[in-house]
Protein backbone atom coordinates (compact mmCIF):
# COMPACT_ATOMS: atom_id res chain seq x y z
CA UNK A 1 0.00 0.00 0.00
CA UNK A 2 1.20 3.47 -0.94
CA UNK A 3 2.04 5.92 1.76
CA UNK A 4 -0.50 7.88 3.04
CA UNK A 5 -2.97 5.71 1.64
CA UNK A 6 -6.44 5.46 3.37
CA UNK A 7 -6.61 2.10 5.53
CA UNK A 8 -10.54 1.08 5.36
CA UNK A 9 -12.49 1.01 8.58
CA UNK A 10 -14.54 -1.32 10.26
CA UNK A 11 -18.33 -2.20 9.69
CA UNK A 12 -20.48 -3.64 12.36
CA UNK A 13 -24.11 -4.58 11.38
CA UNK A 14 -26.93 -4.88 14.02
CA UNK A 15 -29.24 -7.26 13.31
CA UNK A 16 -32.81 -5.98 15.02
CA UNK A 17 -34.92 -3.25 16.67
CA UNK A 18 -33.02 -0.11 16.41
CA UNK A 19 -34.44 1.41 19.23
CA UNK A 20 -33.10 -1.65 21.62
CA UNK A 21 -29.89 -1.18 19.59
CA UNK A 22 -29.50 2.82 20.28
CA UNK A 23 -29.91 1.84 23.97
CA UNK A 24 -27.32 -0.70 24.15
CA UNK A 25 -24.45 2.01 23.07
CA UNK A 26 -22.85 4.33 25.24
CA UNK A 27 -23.76 8.28 25.49
CA UNK A 28 -21.35 10.43 22.84
CA UNK A 29 -19.94 7.71 20.64
CA UNK A 30 -20.43 9.24 17.28
CA UNK A 31 -19.44 11.64 15.45
CA UNK A 32 -21.55 11.47 12.96
CA UNK A 33 -24.95 10.04 12.58
CA UNK A 34 -27.37 9.59 9.46
CA UNK A 35 -31.16 8.50 9.73
CA UNK A 36 -32.56 7.79 6.95
CA UNK A 37 -35.86 6.87 8.43
CA UNK A 38 -39.25 5.65 6.46
CA UNK A 39 -41.04 8.40 4.28
CA UNK A 40 -44.59 7.82 5.76
CA UNK A 41 -45.89 8.08 2.09
CA UNK A 42 -49.31 6.88 3.57
CA UNK A 43 -49.24 8.82 6.88
CA UNK A 44 -49.88 6.25 9.01
CA UNK A 45 -48.03 3.25 11.05
CA UNK A 46 -48.88 0.57 13.31
CA UNK A 47 -48.14 2.54 16.85
CA UNK A 48 -45.45 0.62 19.03
CA UNK A 49 -45.13 0.65 22.63
CA UNK A 50 -41.28 1.30 22.90
CA UNK A 51 -39.73 3.07 25.36
CA UNK A 52 -36.17 5.59 24.91
CA UNK A 53 -33.74 5.40 27.68
CA UNK A 54 -34.32 9.08 29.77
CA UNK A 55 -32.46 11.22 32.29
CA UNK A 56 -34.25 13.54 34.56
CA UNK A 57 -33.89 16.77 33.20
CA UNK A 58 -32.82 19.33 35.33
CA UNK A 59 -35.67 21.52 36.94
CA UNK A 60 -36.72 24.99 35.28
CA UNK A 61 -37.21 28.57 37.65
CA UNK A 62 -40.20 28.51 39.23
CA UNK A 63 -41.34 31.58 37.59
CA UNK A 64 -40.59 30.06 34.57
CA UNK A 65 -42.93 27.12 34.94
CA UNK A 66 -46.78 26.71 34.18
CA UNK A 67 -49.22 26.44 36.53
CA UNK A 68 -50.36 22.80 36.38
CA UNK A 69 -53.73 24.08 35.48
CA UNK A 70 -52.26 25.30 31.87
CA UNK A 71 -51.51 21.77 31.30
CA UNK A 72 -54.10 20.13 29.55
CA UNK A 73 -54.88 16.32 29.27
CA UNK A 74 -53.94 16.02 25.53
CA UNK A 75 -50.38 17.79 26.02
CA UNK A 76 -49.16 15.76 28.54
CA UNK A 77 -46.47 13.13 27.61
CA UNK A 78 -47.20 10.06 26.59
CA UNK A 79 -44.56 8.05 28.33
CA UNK A 80 -45.76 4.59 27.67
CA UNK A 81 -44.92 5.69 23.72
CA UNK A 82 -41.62 6.79 24.50
CA UNK A 83 -41.80 9.97 23.69
CA UNK A 84 -40.08 12.05 26.53
CA UNK A 85 -37.42 13.31 25.20
CA UNK A 86 -33.64 11.90 26.19
CA UNK A 87 -31.17 14.27 26.69
CA UNK A 88 -31.78 15.68 23.81
CA UNK A 89 -32.11 19.48 24.55
CA UNK A 90 -28.81 20.51 26.66
CA UNK A 91 -28.19 23.47 28.90
CA UNK A 92 -30.46 25.94 27.21
CA UNK A 93 -33.31 23.99 27.48
CA UNK A 94 -35.29 23.73 30.78
CA UNK A 95 -37.83 21.10 31.64
CA UNK A 96 -40.30 21.25 34.81
CA UNK A 97 -41.94 18.47 36.28
CA UNK A 98 -45.06 19.15 37.58
CA UNK A 99 -47.64 17.04 39.36
CA UNK A 100 -50.92 16.95 37.31
CA UNK A 101 -54.52 15.54 38.04
CA UNK A 102 -55.58 13.72 40.97
CA UNK A 103 -52.81 10.73 39.95
CA UNK A 104 -49.96 13.13 40.69
CA UNK A 105 -48.25 11.99 37.48
CA UNK A 106 -44.88 13.50 37.10
CA UNK A 107 -45.02 15.54 33.67
CA UNK A 108 -42.23 16.73 31.69
CA UNK A 109 -42.59 19.44 29.71
CA UNK A 110 -39.81 20.53 27.31
CA UNK A 111 -38.87 23.96 26.53
CA UNK A 112 -37.64 25.34 23.29
CA UNK A 113 -38.70 27.15 20.06
CA UNK A 114 -38.89 30.66 21.82
CA UNK A 115 -40.56 29.51 25.07
CA UNK A 116 -42.89 27.45 23.72
CA UNK A 117 -43.36 24.19 25.65
CA UNK A 118 -42.50 21.35 23.24
CA UNK A 119 -45.67 18.99 24.59
CA UNK A 120 -47.95 21.92 23.78
CA UNK A 121 -45.84 22.71 20.44
CA UNK A 122 -47.01 18.64 19.94
CA UNK A 123 -50.69 19.13 20.39
CA UNK A 124 -51.08 22.10 18.22
CA UNK A 125 -49.53 19.70 15.33
CA UNK A 126 -51.80 16.75 16.09
CA UNK A 127 -54.63 19.67 16.18
CA UNK A 128 -53.93 20.52 12.94
CA UNK A 129 -53.24 16.96 11.76
CA UNK A 130 -54.26 14.07 13.77
CA UNK A 131 -52.45 11.55 12.13
CA UNK A 132 -49.26 13.37 13.32
CA UNK A 133 -48.79 11.16 16.45
CA UNK A 134 -48.36 7.90 14.23
CA UNK A 135 -45.47 8.69 12.52
CA UNK A 136 -43.44 11.61 15.57
CA UNK A 137 -45.07 8.82 18.17
CA UNK A 138 -42.47 6.07 16.00
CA UNK A 139 -39.44 8.75 15.16
CA UNK A 140 -39.21 10.81 18.22
CA UNK A 141 -37.35 8.06 20.52
CA UNK A 142 -35.16 7.42 18.04
CA UNK A 143 -34.02 10.90 17.36
CA UNK A 144 -33.50 11.47 21.13
CA UNK A 145 -31.30 7.97 21.55
CA UNK A 146 -29.52 9.02 18.20
CA UNK A 147 -29.18 12.92 20.00
CA UNK A 148 -27.63 10.77 23.42
CA UNK A 149 -24.99 9.08 21.18
CA UNK A 150 -23.88 12.03 19.69
CA UNK A 151 -20.34 12.91 20.19
CA UNK A 152 -20.13 16.91 21.64
CA UNK A 153 -18.46 17.68 18.32
CA UNK A 154 -20.80 15.44 16.37
CA UNK A 155 -23.46 15.84 13.45
CA UNK A 156 -26.86 14.39 13.14
CA UNK A 157 -28.16 14.33 9.53
CA UNK A 158 -32.07 13.17 9.34
CA UNK A 159 -32.96 12.51 5.62
CA UNK A 160 -36.51 12.96 4.22
CA UNK A 161 -39.25 13.76 1.78
CA UNK A 162 -41.49 16.79 2.08
CA UNK A 163 -44.46 14.64 3.79
CA UNK A 164 -42.57 14.94 7.04
CA UNK A 165 -39.74 17.47 6.84
CA UNK A 166 -41.67 20.77 7.61
CA UNK A 167 -43.23 18.77 10.84
CA UNK A 168 -39.59 17.81 11.65
CA UNK A 169 -38.23 20.53 11.36
CA UNK A 170 -40.37 22.85 14.32
CA UNK A 171 -40.12 19.46 16.56
CA UNK A 172 -36.55 19.06 15.97
CA UNK A 173 -35.73 22.97 17.09
CA UNK A 174 -38.19 22.16 20.29
CA UNK A 175 -36.20 19.05 20.95
CA UNK A 176 -32.44 20.36 20.34
CA UNK A 177 -32.56 24.29 20.28
CA UNK A 178 -32.81 26.38 17.36
CA UNK A 179 -29.22 27.24 17.77
CA UNK A 180 -27.93 23.54 17.04
CA UNK A 181 -30.16 23.90 13.68
CA UNK A 182 -27.17 24.09 11.09
CA UNK A 183 -28.51 23.02 7.30
CA UNK A 184 -31.55 22.31 5.52
CA UNK A 185 -30.07 20.81 2.40
CA UNK A 186 -32.07 19.66 -0.81
CA UNK A 187 -31.39 17.06 -2.78
CA UNK A 188 -32.65 17.36 -5.82
CA UNK A 189 -32.84 14.69 -9.21
CA UNK A 190 -34.70 14.43 -12.16
CA UNK A 191 -35.93 10.76 -12.44
CA UNK A 192 -39.23 9.00 -12.53
CA UNK A 193 -42.55 9.85 -13.55
CA UNK A 194 -43.88 13.30 -13.82
CA UNK A 195 -47.08 14.99 -12.92
CA UNK A 196 -49.21 17.07 -14.89
CA UNK A 197 -51.29 18.24 -12.17
CA UNK A 198 -48.83 19.61 -10.38
CA UNK A 199 -45.38 20.69 -9.95
CA UNK A 200 -43.39 17.31 -10.13
CA UNK A 201 -41.62 16.62 -6.93
CA UNK A 202 -37.62 16.28 -7.67
CA UNK A 203 -36.22 16.25 -4.34
CA UNK A 204 -35.39 15.20 -0.93
CA UNK A 205 -34.50 17.13 2.43
CA UNK A 206 -31.99 16.47 5.21
CA UNK A 207 -31.81 18.49 7.94
CA UNK A 208 -28.88 18.89 9.82
CA UNK A 209 -28.15 19.49 13.89
CA UNK A 210 -24.84 19.93 15.47
CA UNK A 211 -24.53 18.92 19.11
CA UNK A 212 -22.60 21.78 20.02
CA UNK A 213 -22.65 24.95 17.72
CA UNK A 214 -19.37 26.45 19.18
CA UNK A 215 -17.14 23.19 18.20
CA UNK A 216 -18.56 21.00 15.76
CA UNK A 217 -16.19 19.48 13.18
CA UNK A 218 -16.96 20.50 9.48
CA UNK A 219 -14.28 19.84 6.84
CA UNK A 220 -15.42 21.83 3.55
CA UNK A 221 -12.22 20.97 1.84
CA UNK A 222 -12.65 17.64 1.82
CA UNK A 223 -15.86 16.74 -0.10
CA UNK A 224 -16.04 16.52 -3.60
CA UNK A 225 -16.47 19.36 -5.72
CA UNK A 226 -18.89 19.91 -8.73
CA UNK A 227 -18.73 21.16 -12.06
CA UNK A 228 -19.68 24.87 -12.61
CA UNK A 229 -23.29 25.34 -13.59
CA UNK A 230 -21.89 28.19 -16.01
CA UNK A 231 -17.93 27.41 -16.52
CA UNK A 232 -17.24 30.17 -19.11
CA UNK A 233 -17.75 33.07 -16.22
CA UNK A 234 -14.63 31.43 -13.84
CA UNK A 235 -11.39 31.19 -15.10
CA UNK A 236 -9.65 27.72 -16.33
CA UNK A 237 -7.82 26.84 -13.00
CA UNK A 238 -11.53 27.13 -11.07
CA UNK A 239 -13.24 24.92 -13.76
CA UNK A 240 -10.63 22.41 -13.19
CA UNK A 241 -10.94 22.67 -9.45
CA UNK A 242 -14.36 22.70 -9.38
CA UNK A 243 -16.82 24.75 -6.90
CA UNK A 244 -17.41 23.79 -3.39
CA UNK A 245 -21.25 22.28 -2.74
CA UNK A 246 -24.18 24.80 -1.36
CA UNK A 247 -27.10 23.53 -0.03
CA UNK A 248 -28.50 21.89 -3.02
CA UNK A 249 -27.30 19.18 -4.09
CA UNK A 250 -27.68 18.41 -7.27
CA UNK A 251 -27.17 14.12 -8.09
CA UNK A 252 -28.90 11.11 -9.86
CA UNK A 253 -30.23 8.31 -8.05
CA UNK A 254 -28.66 5.28 -7.82
CA UNK A 255 -28.37 3.88 -11.60
CA UNK A 256 -30.82 0.72 -12.84
CA UNK A 257 -27.27 -0.62 -14.18
CA UNK A 258 -23.79 0.35 -12.54
CA UNK A 259 -21.36 -0.73 -9.88
CA UNK A 260 -23.35 0.59 -6.73
CA UNK A 261 -26.51 -0.96 -7.71
CA UNK A 262 -27.52 -3.41 -4.84
CA UNK A 263 -31.68 -4.13 -6.08
CA UNK A 264 -32.84 -2.71 -2.27
CA UNK A 265 -35.58 -0.12 -3.18
CA UNK A 266 -34.65 2.50 -0.97
CA UNK A 267 -30.92 2.53 -1.72
CA UNK A 268 -29.51 6.18 -1.31
CA UNK A 269 -26.19 7.16 -4.06
CA UNK A 270 -22.78 7.01 -2.78
CA UNK A 271 -22.42 10.93 -3.67
CA UNK A 272 -24.76 11.75 -1.35
CA UNK A 273 -23.08 9.89 1.67
CA UNK A 274 -20.14 10.42 0.21
CA UNK A 275 -20.46 14.75 0.82
CA UNK A 276 -21.66 14.00 4.27
CA UNK A 277 -19.26 11.95 5.63
CA UNK A 278 -16.50 13.53 4.10
CA UNK A 279 -17.45 17.37 5.76
CA UNK A 280 -18.77 15.72 9.24
CA UNK A 281 -16.11 13.25 10.13
CA UNK A 282 -12.47 12.57 10.13
CA UNK A 283 -10.57 9.34 9.34
CA UNK A 284 -11.09 6.94 12.69
CA UNK A 285 -14.23 8.71 13.56
CA UNK A 286 -17.11 6.32 14.33
CA UNK A 287 -20.31 7.16 12.07
CA UNK A 288 -23.58 5.60 12.79
CA UNK A 289 -26.96 4.69 10.90
CA UNK A 290 -29.94 3.55 12.55
CA UNK A 291 -32.19 2.62 9.46
CA UNK A 292 -29.32 1.22 7.44
CA UNK A 293 -31.12 -0.81 4.90
CA UNK A 294 -28.59 -1.46 2.32
CA UNK A 295 -25.69 -0.25 3.71
CA UNK A 296 -24.19 2.80 2.02
CA UNK A 297 -23.64 4.28 4.98
CA UNK A 298 -21.28 1.99 6.08
CA UNK A 299 -20.00 1.17 2.71
CA UNK A 300 -18.93 4.82 1.98
CA UNK A 301 -17.72 5.10 5.52
CA UNK A 302 -15.28 2.30 5.67
CA UNK A 303 -13.72 3.16 2.06
CA UNK A 304 -12.94 6.82 3.51
CA UNK A 305 -11.26 5.23 6.65
CA UNK A 306 -14.23 5.61 9.48
CA UNK A 307 -15.47 2.88 11.68
CA UNK A 308 -19.41 2.41 10.93
CA UNK A 309 -21.96 1.18 12.99
CA UNK A 310 -25.67 -0.09 10.99
CA UNK A 311 -28.70 -1.18 12.36
CA UNK A 312 -31.69 -2.57 10.25
CA UNK A 313 -34.43 -5.07 11.36
CA UNK A 314 -35.09 -6.08 8.14
CA UNK A 315 -33.46 -9.85 7.18
CA UNK A 316 -33.51 -8.16 3.59
CA UNK A 317 -31.60 -5.43 4.87
CA UNK A 318 -29.07 -7.28 6.52
CA UNK A 319 -28.35 -10.03 3.80
CA UNK A 320 -27.61 -6.81 1.23
CA UNK A 321 -25.13 -5.73 3.64
CA UNK A 322 -23.55 -8.60 4.15
CA UNK A 323 -22.96 -9.33 0.57
CA UNK A 324 -22.38 -5.68 -0.13
CA UNK A 325 -19.47 -5.56 3.20
CA UNK A 326 -18.38 -9.20 3.33
CA UNK A 327 -15.51 -7.83 6.06
CA UNK A 328 -18.55 -6.55 8.34
CA UNK A 329 -19.64 -8.50 11.48
CA UNK A 330 -22.98 -8.88 12.20
CA UNK A 331 -24.45 -8.53 15.81
CA UNK A 332 -28.38 -9.89 16.73
CA UNK A 333 -29.83 -7.45 18.53
CA UNK A 334 -31.56 -8.78 22.25
CA UNK A 335 -35.28 -7.50 21.94
CA UNK A 336 -35.48 -4.24 24.57
CA UNK A 337 -37.28 -5.49 27.77
CA UNK A 338 -41.34 -5.01 28.39
CA UNK A 339 -41.89 -2.51 30.37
Amino acid sequence: MTSGATLPGSVQIHSGDNLAAAASMPDGAFTLIYLDPPFNTGRTRERAVETARTLTPATAPDEAAPSPAAITQDERVDAAAGTAPSRASGDEVAASVLSTGEDAAETIVWRGFHGREYERLRGDLRAYDDRFDDYWGFLEPRLAEAWRLLADDGTLYLHLDYREAHYAKVLMDALFGRERFLNELIWAYDYGAKSRRRWPTKHDTILVYVKNPQRYHFDSESVDREPYMAPGLVTAEKVARGKLPTDVWWHTIVPTTGREKTGYPTQKPEGILRRIVQASSREGDHVLDLFAGSGTTGAVAAALGRHAVLVDDNPAAVAVMRERMPHATVVDVAPAPVA
